[in-house]
């Protein structure tokens, strides 16, 4: 990683497939941490499963364990998404949270519900930047 979390306000993009971490005041131009599913060798077999809800809890485990380990530092965490039901990867990480890293969870602040796939690095970490702005957010 890059930059340092610790007691910093963290914004982290989680789909599926990748999560994007950044630390609200990183520079301009700063490329984010990136964290993959372990297994993405038998993607396809992978996607049918998701479908058809058989997806293996060992991966998204596996997965979100590497994403909880990256946050543990930050002071506080704005999680960002896009997904609903079955494929809302955010929800499916909270849940992970609350079952396994409470003191990581107790640092989730807010959720994002944002058209992921149509923004860039920069208008990501700009979204979270005005989310944590907004007066209601202050400390």
């Amino acid at each position: 990683m890059s930059e340092d979390l610790t007691n910093r306000l963290v914004v982290a993009v989680i789909e599926r497939h990748e999560t994007k971490i950044w630390p609200t005041n990183a520079v301009k131009g700063t490329k984010p941490e990136l964290i993959h599913p372990l297994d993405l060798s038998n993607h396809h077999i992978s996607e049918a499963q998701h479908h058809t809800g058989r997806e293996s809890d060992k991966a998204n485990n596996a997965y979100f364990e590497e994403i909880s380990k990256t946050l543990e530092s930050a002071g506080e965490i704005l999680l960002v998404g896009h997904g609903h039901g079955k494929s809302n990867a955010v929800l499916k990480f909270i849940q992970h949270l609350e079952r396994h890293h409470a003191n990581v969870a107790h640092k989730v602040v807010g959720s994002l519900d944002i058209n992921v796939p149509a923004m860039t690095d920069g208008e990501l970490l700009a979204a979270a930047r005005a989310w944590f702005d907004e007066p209601i957010h202050k400390r």
